[in-house]
């Protein structure tokens, strides 16, 4: 059964789900996949308490690093994608051609790129932290003002 809830943050309303598997979603409430509660899931907070209360730590400044269950779906690439993110530390960024070297396919930015735009656990693997090549804030499904919230907060709270 998936649960699911939604949760205050200093970025606007975040939809969080998940199952017994772990944590499948976390979606900001501008993200382009606005992927809302689908028929059959049971609203219920307390499965998700977990989740709830290291995101608040981590806006408060007080969690680097989240130590939950994840069960996203996705293909085989984009799960390596996925895992490649969370070895990013906290307050650092690196570039999407750097983000394919490091998952062994140097030629793969933009499918890395595409990968990145999909990820369902927004904040918990942070996408966030990837960057253009020349530095500049590139495509992020919750809107570019958000990821320059989270960048700003992850250095403020270095």
């Amino acid at each position: 059964m998936m649960h699911y809830c939604y949760m205050e943050s200093p970025v606007g309303e975040l939809l969080l789900a998940g199952d017994t598997d772990g944590l499948k979603l976390i979606r900001f409430p501008k993200s382009k996949r606005n992927q809302g509660p689908h028929p059959g899931w049971e609203e219920k907070r307390e499965p998700l308490r977990e989740v709830m209360e290291q995101v608040d730590a981590y806006f408060e400044g007080e969690l680097k690093e989240f130590h939950l269950k994840l069960a996203p779906e996705g293909t085989p690439f984009q799960l390596r994608v996925w895992r490649a993110l969370r070895e990013i530390p906290y307050a650092q960024t690196i570039s999407y051609g750097e983000l394919a070297r490091r998952i062994g396919n140097p030629k793969a930015s933009r499918a890395v790129g595409g990968a990145n735009g999909r990820n369902p656990l927004a904040i918990v693997v942070p996408c966030h932290r990837v960057i253009g090549s020349d530095g500049s804030l590139t495509g992020f499904g919750g809107g570019l003002d958000t990821k320059d919230i989270l960048l700003a907060l992850e250095r403020k709270n270095l």
